[in-house]
């Protein structure tokens, strides 16, 4: 079982502000939830695969959106779970109302032998600074301070 993801923290400037591109993952577990349930665009990866090559995939599967640049690596973080998540941020803008995300299966409801599909990322949003830390994993409110130190 991989115990590590990769992700991008895709982030733009709007009148001076930064705002940070998120996603809120689907399926019924997370349906009702908000705060610290947010997240980058991020997947698993085995150790003889390419950590940032796998956040691209990612971000293209759970956003349907490909993004390519100047990559800026992030310092790693760890989740409540023990599970490593890499991290690079690069500049950008996207419209968040616009993506399509890959779907997963699972049986649904519990025990009743139905399986059902779910998009993977059910929705996405812009966020400033102090609203971003709020709605992201609190594990990941990392890789936002360490972006913003970078820049002020």
């Amino acid at each position: 079982m991989p115990t590590q993801s990769a992700g991008i923290l895709l982030y733009r400037k709007t009148a001076g502000k930064m705002q940070f591109f998120l996603v809120h993952p689907g399926g019924p577990f997370f349906k009702n939830k908000d705060l610290g349930t947010w997240s980058i665009p991020k997947g698993e990866f085995l150790d003889d695969e390419d950590a940032l090559a796998t956040a691209k995939r990612e971000f293209e599967e759970e956003t349907g959106k490909a993004v390519e640049g100047n990559f800026i690596e992030l310092k790693p973080v760890r989740l409540k779970s023990g599970k490593t998540v890499y991290a690079w941020a690069i500049e950008g803008d996207i419209n968040h109302e616009t993506i399509t995300s890959n779907l997963f299966e699972m049986e649904w409801p519990p025990k009743s032998g139905k399986k059902q599909s779910f998009p993977e990322i059910d929705r996405a949003g812009w966020f400033e600074v102090e609203e971003a830390k709020l709605k992201i994993n609190g594990a990941q409110v990392g890789f936002i301070e360490e972006l913003i130190n970078m820049y002020f």
